[in-house]
């Protein structure tokens, strides 16, 4: 079972699924050379590729590149089906931190078959996690700084005001097919700037009233 933590909770929260929304901001999909959809893409990654703050990821052997997306992740306080996008933000109890980590060559093959992502998404410790901020401590999360930088350098750095889709159309849009239960995460897209990272680099995410974790490459 694997588990995350909200501030201010002494239990902690088992995982279900991670719900991960693809292409969410303009400029990301334009520097991937991909059209913005114009109905949301979901894909799922599992709660084995979870890894915490001061961890590693490790890059599988079959891939010569992986790439850093940082995200902002929701956390569900309580189950949903068919949620309408005016009631979605009840469901919501706190915000996090996330990594997509991503295989693109691995994506690319797949991609070019027609077959599913899950190779270049979801392996273990694809999922780098911070703990997680109740909501009540974020007045609006569609203004915060999202921000990632490797070895010091900035790679990734706007805001989530850039979202395509905010957060209840995604609710809403994700609860047409799934079930949200109390413990699964939304990875709402990342912004800009993402690029390759090399067995040896630190990363270091971060997003505004939230904090940071820091993240190794193996």
């Amino acid at each position: 079972m694997h588990c995350i933590t909200l501030q201010g909770d002494s239990q902690p929260i088992a995982v279900g699924k991670i719900i991960c929304l693809a292409r969410n901001y303009v400029a990301h999909a334009a520097e991937l050379g991909n059209e913005v959809p114009g109905e949301p893409v979901l894909f799922i990654k599992p709660a084995t590729s979870i890894i915490f703050d001061g961890e590693a990821v490790e890059i599988p052997e079959y891939s010569q590149d992986c790439h850093h997306e940082v995200e902002l992740a929701v956390l569900i306080g309580c189950d949903g089906k068919h949620i309408k996008a005016e009631e979605a933000m009840s469901h919501v109890a706190g915000y996090g931190i996330g990594i997509d980590m991503t295989l693109r060559d691995t994506q690319a093959q797949l991609k070019a078959k027609g077959y599913p992502w899950e190779l270049a998404k979801g392996f273990d410790t694809s999922c780098p996690l911070s703990t997680f901020v109740p909501t009540e401590q974020i007045d609006d999360p569609h203004a915060l700084e999202l921000s990632l930088s490797v070895n010091g350098e900035m790679r990734q750095q706007d805001s989530s005001a850039l979202m395509i889709r905010r957060i209840p159309e995604t609710i809403a849009a994700i609860t047409r097919a799934f079930t949200l239960e109390p413990g699964d995460i939304i990875l709402t897209g990342t912004p800009a700037g993402v690029s390759r990272v090399c067995a040896g680099d630190k990363m270091v995410a971060a997003i505004e009233g939230i904090g940071e974790i820091t993240i190794g490459v193996q």
